[in-house]
């Protein structure tokens, strides 16, 4: 029997996300933890197969005891992989999660000119959308808020922003480094309950010994929450199929927002057949004449 290879199928899910054309420049944000380590050796190995190349970015945010040895970490990393290194240490000032927020993708935009990339990827997995996601719901923040973060979006003139490991969990990343033996270092900070995020990290990790399909649901709910604002063709087929479910059932609290999505899909491709959004609910699609 072959040995499974899951890291076969990670490679090749990222290759499809971002398809580097040859001669293109791609800056990974690494902090040096096992999240962007993974993400800049799948770069690292997808760039090699097409012609482009990979640079590393770290922003140094000079708030941590630990924060220059995560840069060194990042260093250490490039020499690993034979990629680039460009860091930015950020100038003194208030410790807030926001403001550090912005002023690091200001400087991750200014490493991107100097590198000659049109391009900054992040790695933000699965479990990074669910709190998001989440975070954004407590806070009231409306369907812009329980979007949750796009894979793809502008941060500046001519730069985007791309998060291709956003369905991906974070232990498959921590595994791959592993695999691979890359260097990358633990946030000390990640286990500090003061912190809002944090806080809900460890309800989540309760949860999902109840729940093991949170994170995939979540992310999925944020994928429809996305196509419904930007009014994508399938979201106008979801609100036809919801108005003639609401028309026939009066109330559709207890029919997920997945199971409409699921016959949307079907509609889109033509897939015949009956497609179940309740137990006792089930609807038809048939070919039009």
């Amino acid at each position: 029997m072959r040995r499974a290879r899951p890291e076969r199928a990670l490679e090749g899910a990222l290759a499809a996300a971002v398809a580097a054309a040859p001669g293109e420049v791609v800056l990974a944000a690494v902090s040096g933890g096992p999240d962007s380590g993974a993400l800049a050796a799948l770069l690292a190995r997808h760039v090699a197969g097409r012609g482009a190349r990979l640079v590393l970015g770290h922003v140094n945010h000079a708030v941590r005891a630990t924060a220059d040895r995560d840069e060194a970490v990042v260093l250490a990393l490039g020499a690993a992989l034979g990629a680039r290194v460009l860091t930015r240490r950020l100038p003194p000032g208030p410790v807030a999660e926001a403001r550090l927020r912005e002023a690091r993708y200001a400087a991750l935009a200014g490493l991107a000119r100097a590198a000659g990339a049109s391009r900054v990827f992040t790695a933000h997995h699965a479990e990074d959308q669910t709190e998001t996601v989440l975070l954004a719901l407590f806070r009231g923040s409306g369907p812009q808020g329980i979007a949750g973060m796009a894979p793809d979006r502008s941060i500046a003139r001519g730069l985007r922003l791309v998060r291709p490991l956003l369905e991906v969990p974070k232990a498959r990343l921590v595994a791959y480094c592993a695999e691979r033996g890359l260097p990358y270092a633990l946030d000390p900070t990640n286990a500090e309950s003061g912190y809002r995020r944090n806080a809900l990290r460890g309800a989540l990790e309760t949860l999902r010994e109840s729940f093991p399909g949170l994170d995939a649901s979540v992310a999925r709910f944020a994928a429809i929450a996305r196509a419904e604002r930007a009014g994508a063709g399938r979201a106008a087929l979801r609100r036809e199929l919801r108005g003639g479910l609401e028309a026939a059932l009066g109330d559709l609290r207890d029919i997920g927002l997945e199971r409409v999505d699921a016959v949307a899909r079907a509609v889109e491709r033509g897939r015949q057949g009956r497609h179940f959004v309740r137990e006792d609910v089930e609807v038809i699609v048939r070919r039009s004449r």
